[in-house]
C-alpha cells in the first residue's frame, strides 16, 4: 500500500515496537504461587501491613524473656519516633507479666515492653491474631470452655533485622508463616501439614531436627532435599506454640497452635538459580533479569 500524499510505502505485516512497561518482580511472583498454595489448603491471610510493633507483640506476648539477647540493639531495630506505644488489655498484659515472672524468675519491666521495634519476625502478628480468636470467642454456661472457632492462617510480608549483610543475608526479608488452631493437635499432625505445604512447593522429602525456641516446644528445624543441588538444605522453622503464651490469651488448656516459617528470598534464589541475594533484592538489581525472569510454578 502506498499513501498519495508521502510517496511511501507502508508494510501493515511489520511487527510494532515492543511498548515498555512495568513487570512483576520475581519475589511477587513467587509470593503469589505461596498465597495460591496456602488457600488452596484452606488457610486465612492475615493483615500485616503494620511493619511497627511494640516489644510487648514482637516479643513479651511470644513469652520471650526481655534479657533474651535478641532484644538488643545489635539484632534489633528500636523506632525512635514514638518511641513508646501503648499498653494492651490490662489484664492481659498482668497475665503475660505473671507467666514471665514464674517462668523466667526475673521481674518484669513494662515499660520495656512499650517500646516501638521494626518487627522482627510476622509471629507478632501471629499472636495478635490469636488473642483476638480466644478473646472473641464465647465461654459455654455449661462447660465453662472457650467455643472458639478452629482455623488456620498464614502471611507473607517484609521484616526485619539488625544483621551483618553478606550473599544470602540482608537487615530486611520477607517471612512466609503459617499457624492451625485447635484442640489437641499434636506433633504428628504438625508433621502431616508441614509435609502437605512442602510436598506443593516442590520439596518432596522432609527431615526434622530437634532445636529450641522461646515461645515454640516442641521446636524442629525443617530440611528438606533439593534434587537440582542434590544435598540437604534448611528450609524453615516450626514448632508448637507454649502454654505460656495461649493461656494469658484466654485459650482453653486443650487448645494446641502449631506453627511454622521460612523465607520467601531462598526458595526464590534456589527457583531463579541466583547464588546472591543482592542481585535479587536491592539497588543492585539488573532490570533486564526482572523483565525476562519468568514465573515460577512449583
Amino acid at each position: 500500500y502506498q499513501r498519495r500524499d508521502m510517496g511511501k510505502k507502508l508494510n501493515f505485516n511489520a511487527q510494532g515496537r515492543e511498548p515498555t512497561c512495568g513487570q512483576l518482580h520475581p519475589l511477587l511472583k513467587i509470593r503469589q504461587e505461596f498465597r495460591e498454595i496456602f488457600l488452596e489448603l484452606g488457610f486465612s491471610e492475615m493483615d500485616t501491613q503494620q511493619w511497627v510493633e511494640s516489644s510487648f507483640w514482637n516479643f513479651d506476648s511470644l513469652f520471650v524473656p526481655q534479657k533474651h539477647p535478641a532484644r538488643d540493639a545489635q539484632d534489633t531495630f528500636f523506632v525512635s519516633k514514638p518511641a513508646l506505644a501503648a499498653h494492651p488489655r490490662q489484664d492481659y498484659l498482668d497475665l503475660v507479666n505473671k507467666y514471665h515472672e514464674e517462668g523466667y524468675r526475673c521481674p518484669f519491666n513494662v515499660e520495656e515492653s512499650q517500646k516501638n521495634v521494626l518487627r522482627t519476625h510476622t509471629t507478632s502478628v501471629s499472636s495478635w491474631v490469636l488473642e483476638r480468636i480466644a478473646q472473641s470467642a464465647p465461654i459455654c454456661p455449661t462447660t465453662g470452655k472457650r467455643l472458639f472457632k478452629a482455623g488456620r492462617y498464614f502471611s507473607i510480608d517484609r521484616v526485619f533485622r539488625n544483621e551483618e549483610m553478606d550473599k544470602t543475608h540482608l537487615c530486611e526479608f520477607h517471612q512466609v508463616e503459617g499457624f492451625v488452631v485447635d484442640r489437641n493437635l499434636s506433633l504428628a499432625n504438625m508433621m502431616h501439614m508441614l509435609e502437605q505445604f512442602f510436598k506443593r512447593i516442590g520439596v518432596e522429602q522432609l527431615r526434622f531436627k530437634p532445636a529450641y525456641n522461646p515461645y515454640t516446644e516442641p521446636s524442629m528445624e525443617i530440611f528438606g532435599f533439593h534434587t537440582g543441588l542434590k544435598k540437604w538444605i534448611e528450609v524453615g522453622n516450626s514448632g508448637m506454640f507454649r502454654p505460656e503464651m495461649l493461656k494469658p490469651m484466654g485459650f482453653d488448656e486443650d487448645v494446641s497452635c502449631i506453627a511454622w516459617g521460612l523465607s520467601l528470598e531462598r526458595p526464590t534464589m534456589i527457583k531463579y538459580g541466583i547464588k546472591n541475594i543482592h542481585e535479587l533484592f536491592g539497588h543492585k538489581v539488573d532490570l533486564r533479569f526482572i523483565r525476562k525472569a519468568r514465573i515460577a510454578r512449583y
